[in-house]
């Protein structure tokens, strides 16, 4: 097989350390890819819009309807909004080992959302619904 390299890169130390070079961007890639998936982290997938303005006049981000809620399968879902300085509802309890999803809006800025000992991180943007299944 010609070394497709060998246009380009004159000596062949040169090329041996492209070949080396390249080699370690591909199994990097693998490696980050395998971590991905064994560790379930994936790129969010649910883009549902709500008006900022008016998320608390009615509908599920309804002042009565923020908090947690326990579906008819036994899961649970927690609503709320990520507002400057504070979260509404501000204590949310849930019961271990059950599987929570939370959906999270803001109606003012970019929040950032992390639960520690979890695989639940998200990002929270005025205008959107995040929602993160942990």
């Amino acid at each position: 097989m010609a070394d497709p390299l060998k246009s380009i890169c004159e000596d062949p130390l040169e090329r041996k350390w492209v070949w080396i070079s390249l080699g370690l961007a591909l199994v990097m890639g693998v490696m980050l890819g395998y971590y991905a998936l064994a560790s379930n982290i994936h790129p969010p997938s649910n883009v549902e819009t709500i008006d900022p303005k008016t998320l608390h006049l009615s509908g599920e981000f309804a002042e009565d309807n923020l908090g947690v809620t326990t579906n008819p399968d036994g899961s649970i879902t927690v609503r709320m909004i990520a507002a400057r300085y504070s979260f509404y509802p501000q204590l949310v309890e849930v019961p271990a080992d059950t599987e929570v999803t939370f959906r999270i809006t803001a109606p003012d800025i970019v929040h950032g959302v992390h639960v520690p000992f979890s695989n639940m991180s998200t990002m929270v943007i005025p205008g959107y619904i995040s929602e993160v299944t942990t």
